[in-house]
């Protein structure tokens, strides 16, 4: 298996989630995307024809980011004929993923240049547009497994980890303040860049998401997120989602409902794109590649506490690269609910002083699809900025699945 580098990585600011609101909520996600794809090439000097593939993720394929919006964005871009694109799902990790089969397809030596990367309008495409919970209405599956919604998994995980709401909040507030931080230091201005209309006037150039003098006070004014549906019945004898979860916890008294939209991911509209090549391709387009990947994994877990796959994700590619825990510089641990990256850093001993270092989805947002792909380009500009070698990134996924990849600077 042969080395696969990182050439560059960009991004688009990351823009409110709500249709007529936010920034980004008058661009179609092929546009989204294809603006991406242009900024990278124009970074990167590629010649767009080179590009053997674009693998791009994206979770809800419905209406305007369906029809294969790889595909499309591409030629909405203006490229080649010649370049093909698909488009991956795997929940949350369907960015890192992306990366990843875009990596694999370099490794194995069946490509030389290709893109990885990831998309989702959540203002235009919103979360169920497809109209398909986890078990995708599967009634046989789910008789024989109740998958709760990702709300309740985290409360459950706070409450047998042990997270109070003050644990939640207080770590919601650190990643308001980093992300304050890092903006006001320009830690993103080397992948991002500015999104215009399609007569090219400027919409957003930076993150509209975060808050800025968040405040414990405010945080512990809000109301959990989750209780009311934690008490609704949902399965067939009427048990309410609460009571579906414990009957796979039955040590468990009661799920303390600790999760609110200050200590949960945002909603936000965004797209990224990493360009990979091999060692052939670089040298002989006198390319200077920013990092190369060393390892990637995914893994599974019980898929009703669901987002606790992280872990096992991370360990995997840990084994596979010769490392341990303790040598990973940065940590990107997706902030999908405040109690999945402390579960992970307690689960693999991990010090929260390296873990997103400059904020995460709880300031920033988390737009789905393109989620991980963003955190692969955050992490290598932090690794560039801080002069580390190493990071990791992870994402917790539905249905109990984990993904993880590690980066080296060359």
């Amino acid at each position: 298996m042969r080395d696969v580098f990182i050439v560059d990585a960009v991004r688009t600011p990351r823009g409110r989630g709500k249709a007529g609101k936010g920034a980004l909520s008058g661009v179609h996600p092929q546009e989204l995307l294809a603006q991406t794809l242009n900024r990278l090439a124009a970074k990167t000097g590629i010649r767009k024809q080179d590009v053997e593939d674009v693998v791009v993720g994206c979770v809800t394929q419905a209406g305007e980011q369906g029809a294969c919006i790889a595909r499309t964005a591409i030629l909405a871009a203006g490229w080649p004929d010649a370049v093909t694109g698909v488009t991956v799902n795997r929940f949350c990790g369907s960015g890192a993923q992306a990366v990843n089969f875009a990596a694999m397809g370099v490794m194995s030596g069946q490509q030389e240049v290709a893109i990885g990367g990831g998309v989702e309008s959540m203002s235009r495409v919103p979360m169920g547009s497809d109209g398909a919970p986890l078990d995708g209405n599967n009634l046989a599956l789910r008789k024989k497994l109740a998958m709760v919604p990702q709300g309740i998994s985290a409360d459950l995980i706070a409450t047998i980890e042990g997270f109070s709401r003050e644990d939640v909040d207080r770590f919601a507030l650190e990643s308001q303040r980093k992300a304050e931080r890092a903006a006001g230091e320009e830690r993103f201005a080397k992948s991002l860049f500015t999104v215009v209309d399609l007569d090219g006037k400027p919409l957003l150039d930076r993150d509209e998401h975060p808050r800025a003098g968040a405040t414990m006070e405010a945080l512990a004014k809000l109301e959990p997120a989750f209780a009311s549906l934690g008490s609704t019945p949902m399965g067939p004898a009427g048990e309410t989602v609460d009571a579906l979860a414990l009957a796979r916890y039955p040590q468990v008294a009661s799920i303390q409902h600790v999760h609110t939209a200050g200590n949960s991911s945002g909603i936000v509209d965004g797209a990224a794109a990493v360009l990979l090549a091999s060692g052939d391709y670089v040298k002989a387009h006198g390319l200077a590649p920013r990092a190369r990947i060393r390892a990637t994994a995914t893994a599974g877990a019980e898929p009703v506490i669901m987002l606790t796959a992280p872990a096992p994700a991370s360990d995997r590619a840990l084994k596979k690269a010769g490392m341990q825990a303790r040598d990973v510089d940065l940590w990107e641990i997706n902030e999908a609910f405040a109690a999945v990256p402390l579960q992970t850093a307690r689960k693999l001993g991990i010090d929260l002083d390296r873990v997103n270092v400059n904020g995460g989805a709880i300031a920033l947002g988390h737009p789905l699809g393109a989620t991980g792909a963003c955190l692969i380009g955050t992490a290598l500009d932090e690794l560039e900025r801080a002069g580390k070698a190493t990071g990791l990134i992870t994402l917790c996924i539905g249905g109990g699945m984990g993904v993880a990849t590690i980066i080296e600077r060359v």
